[in-house]
């Protein structure tokens, strides 16, 4: 069974900042495995206070479901969903900028960015998971 190592959390954490560098935007990047448990976090300079919280709310819907939060934000009003919200304690937000990681084709968990728009999040994090050697899709 393939896991995703704290090694690995902080592989993306560094692409992900990478990238960050390169767009000139101030995020927070959170690494949780596949039950949406916090692995590493990572809030740089600049970035708003309230950033760690969101990036680990879109990671933990991403792991859960093993879907970007971007394909999620768009059904995010069916039953299951909101249930589930509950269910996490309002750690769950379907909400672009989370990607699924998967690591010798299991889903082992997932990356989630907040700061910038949606679509940097998701820029920032797919780097970091792509610089890690890792894949968004089985």
């Amino acid at each position: 069974m393939a896991t995703l190592t704290l090694k690995d959390a902080h592989q993306v954490i560094a692409g992900a900042q990478a990238k960050m560098d390169e767009m000139g935007v101030k995020l927070t990047i959170s690494v949780v495995d596949g039950r949406g448990d916090l692995i590493a976090l990572a809030r740089v300079d600049g970035a708003s206070w309230r950033t760690p919280y969101i990036s680990q709310g879109k990671a933990v819907a991403s792991a859960t479901w093993g879907l970007s939060s971007a394909d999620m934000a768009a059904r995010w009003t069916e039953p299951i969903f909101p249930g589930f919200m509950a269910l996490q304690g309002g750690r769950f937000i379907p909400s672009q900028g989370a990607l699924p990681i998967y690591k010798d084709g299991e889903l082992v968990g997932a990356a989630g960015g907040s700061g910038g728009t949606p679509q940097e999040d998701e820029d920032c994090v797919r780097a970091g998971i792509e610089s890690a050697c890792l894949a968004t899709s089985a």
